[in-house]
Protein backbone atom coordinates (compact mmCIF):
# COMPACT_ATOMS: atom_id res chain seq x y z
CA UNK A 1 0.00 0.00 0.00
CA UNK A 2 2.64 2.82 0.93
CA UNK A 3 4.47 1.90 -2.80
CA UNK A 4 1.14 3.79 -4.09
CA UNK A 5 1.04 7.27 -1.70
CA UNK A 6 3.94 8.81 -3.79
CA UNK A 7 2.13 7.83 -7.41
CA UNK A 8 -1.22 9.12 -5.44
CA UNK A 9 0.34 12.23 -3.89
CA UNK A 10 1.58 13.24 -7.66
CA UNK A 11 -1.64 12.56 -9.20
CA UNK A 12 -3.37 14.55 -6.66
CA UNK A 13 -0.74 17.50 -7.13
CA UNK A 14 -1.67 16.98 -11.19
CA UNK A 15 -5.14 17.75 -10.46
CA UNK A 16 -4.78 20.38 -8.04
CA UNK A 17 -3.04 22.20 -10.73
CA UNK A 18 -5.80 22.09 -12.90
CA UNK A 19 -8.64 23.20 -10.43
CA UNK A 20 -6.46 25.96 -9.41
CA UNK A 21 -6.19 27.24 -12.49
CA UNK A 22 -10.36 26.99 -13.11
CA UNK A 23 -11.08 28.12 -9.55
CA UNK A 24 -8.72 30.83 -9.26
CA UNK A 25 -9.64 34.27 -9.76
CA UNK A 26 -8.79 35.94 -13.04
CA UNK A 27 -7.55 38.54 -11.12
CA UNK A 28 -5.62 37.47 -7.74
CA UNK A 29 -2.39 39.48 -7.96
CA UNK A 30 -4.31 42.32 -9.06
CA UNK A 31 -3.96 42.77 -12.59
CA UNK A 32 -4.72 40.66 -15.32
CA UNK A 33 -1.23 38.62 -15.14
CA UNK A 34 -1.26 34.98 -16.27
CA UNK A 35 -0.43 32.99 -13.40
CA UNK A 36 0.97 28.90 -13.85
CA UNK A 37 0.83 26.80 -10.64
CA UNK A 38 4.00 24.17 -10.99
CA UNK A 39 2.57 22.27 -7.44
CA UNK A 40 3.21 18.75 -9.45
CA UNK A 41 7.01 20.35 -10.88
CA UNK A 42 7.90 21.65 -6.80
CA UNK A 43 7.04 18.22 -5.49
CA UNK A 44 9.07 16.21 -8.52
CA UNK A 45 11.82 19.18 -7.46
CA UNK A 46 11.54 17.91 -4.03
CA UNK A 47 11.52 14.20 -4.78
CA UNK A 48 14.60 14.78 -6.71
CA UNK A 49 16.39 16.73 -4.07
CA UNK A 50 15.66 14.27 -1.30
CA UNK A 51 15.25 10.90 -2.54
CA UNK A 52 17.11 11.33 -5.38
CA UNK A 53 18.31 11.36 -9.04
CA UNK A 54 16.93 8.18 -10.52
CA UNK A 55 13.70 8.74 -8.88
CA UNK A 56 13.12 12.18 -9.86
CA UNK A 57 13.82 11.72 -13.46
CA UNK A 58 11.30 8.29 -13.81
CA UNK A 59 8.32 10.47 -12.09
CA UNK A 60 9.26 13.67 -14.17
CA UNK A 61 9.11 11.91 -17.19
CA UNK A 62 5.95 9.84 -16.50
CA UNK A 63 4.57 12.83 -15.14
CA UNK A 64 5.75 15.09 -17.71
CA UNK A 65 4.37 12.76 -21.09
CA UNK A 66 0.92 12.67 -18.67
CA UNK A 67 0.75 16.79 -18.97
CA UNK A 68 1.72 17.10 -22.54
CA UNK A 69 -0.97 14.42 -23.21
CA UNK A 70 -3.30 16.12 -21.20
CA UNK A 71 -2.84 19.88 -21.60
CA UNK A 72 -0.86 20.35 -24.44
CA UNK A 73 -1.09 19.60 -27.94
CA UNK A 74 2.43 19.21 -28.92
CA UNK A 75 4.16 15.99 -27.13
CA UNK A 76 7.03 16.48 -25.79
CA UNK A 77 7.73 19.64 -24.05
CA UNK A 78 7.16 19.08 -20.79
CA UNK A 79 8.02 15.22 -21.27
CA UNK A 80 11.91 16.63 -22.23
CA UNK A 81 11.96 19.78 -19.49
CA UNK A 82 10.71 18.10 -16.50
CA UNK A 83 13.41 15.29 -16.55
CA UNK A 84 16.19 17.22 -17.85
CA UNK A 85 15.74 20.10 -15.17
CA UNK A 86 15.44 17.26 -12.40
CA UNK A 87 18.41 16.30 -13.79
CA UNK A 88 20.12 19.81 -13.70
CA UNK A 89 18.35 20.27 -9.83
CA UNK A 90 20.20 16.72 -8.62
CA UNK A 91 23.92 18.06 -10.13
CA UNK A 92 23.19 20.91 -8.54
CA UNK A 93 22.40 19.76 -5.29
CA UNK A 94 25.60 17.60 -5.38
CA UNK A 95 27.27 20.85 -4.82
CA UNK A 96 25.01 22.56 -2.17
CA UNK A 97 24.22 21.26 1.01
CA UNK A 98 21.06 20.01 1.70
CA UNK A 99 18.92 21.93 3.68
CA UNK A 100 15.46 23.55 3.49
CA UNK A 101 16.49 26.87 2.48
CA UNK A 102 18.60 25.64 -0.40
CA UNK A 103 15.61 23.27 -1.70
CA UNK A 104 13.18 25.96 -1.66
CA UNK A 105 15.77 28.49 -4.25
CA UNK A 106 16.68 25.84 -6.08
CA UNK A 107 13.22 24.71 -6.55
CA UNK A 108 12.35 28.11 -7.59
CA UNK A 109 15.47 28.06 -9.92
CA UNK A 110 14.30 24.69 -11.72
CA UNK A 111 10.67 26.57 -12.03
CA UNK A 112 11.89 29.56 -13.44
CA UNK A 113 13.91 27.23 -15.59
CA UNK A 114 10.78 25.88 -16.98
CA UNK A 115 8.73 28.76 -17.77
CA UNK A 116 11.59 30.22 -20.10
CA UNK A 117 12.26 26.82 -21.61
CA UNK A 118 8.15 26.54 -21.90
CA UNK A 119 8.12 30.22 -23.28
CA UNK A 120 11.04 29.99 -25.63
CA UNK A 121 9.68 26.69 -27.22
CA UNK A 122 6.10 28.41 -27.25
CA UNK A 123 8.01 31.51 -28.67
CA UNK A 124 10.02 29.31 -31.56
CA UNK A 125 7.15 27.44 -32.74
CA UNK A 126 5.02 30.61 -32.86
CA UNK A 127 2.40 29.37 -30.30
CA UNK A 128 3.05 32.76 -28.62
CA UNK A 129 3.17 36.38 -29.57
CA UNK A 130 3.89 37.19 -26.31
CA UNK A 131 7.56 39.37 -26.20
CA UNK A 132 10.04 38.64 -23.86
CA UNK A 133 9.45 41.63 -21.43
CA UNK A 134 6.26 41.35 -21.62
CA UNK A 135 6.63 37.07 -20.58
CA UNK A 136 8.68 38.33 -17.58
CA UNK A 137 6.15 40.73 -16.08
CA UNK A 138 2.25 39.53 -17.19
CA UNK A 139 3.35 35.56 -16.59
CA UNK A 140 6.88 34.58 -15.17
CA UNK A 141 7.18 36.88 -11.83
CA UNK A 142 3.69 36.31 -10.84
CA UNK A 143 3.95 32.49 -11.61
CA UNK A 144 7.23 32.31 -9.25
CA UNK A 145 5.78 34.28 -6.65
CA UNK A 146 2.60 31.67 -6.56
CA UNK A 147 5.02 28.85 -6.85
CA UNK A 148 7.05 30.67 -4.20
CA UNK A 149 4.18 30.68 -1.83
CA UNK A 150 3.20 27.27 -2.55
CA UNK A 151 6.67 25.80 -1.34
CA UNK A 152 7.22 27.73 1.44
CA UNK A 153 3.72 26.43 2.84
CA UNK A 154 4.74 22.53 1.75
CA UNK A 155 8.14 22.96 1.46
CA UNK A 156 9.07 20.97 5.17
CA UNK A 157 6.33 18.34 4.39
CA UNK A 158 7.20 17.39 1.24
CA UNK A 159 10.83 17.34 2.50
CA UNK A 160 9.40 14.77 5.75
CA UNK A 161 7.70 12.58 3.51
CA UNK A 162 10.44 12.07 0.73
CA UNK A 163 13.09 11.34 3.65
CA UNK A 164 10.84 8.81 5.07
CA UNK A 165 10.21 7.50 1.50
CA UNK A 166 14.05 7.61 1.10
CA UNK A 167 14.39 5.96 3.96
CA UNK A 168 12.43 3.09 2.93
CA UNK A 169 14.01 2.16 -0.21
CA UNK A 170 17.63 1.96 1.90
CA UNK A 171 15.92 -0.21 4.07
CA UNK A 172 14.43 -2.76 1.13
Amino acid sequence: MKKFLLPLLFLFLFILESLFVQYAPADMLGRNLIVAPHFLFAALLFLTIYVGKKQGIIYAAIFGLLFDIVYIEIIGIYLFLYPFICYLVSKIMHIMQNNIVIAFLVSLFGIALLEVGVYEMDHLIHVTNLDFMSFINLRFYPTLILNAVFIIIVGYPFKRIFEKHAEALRAE
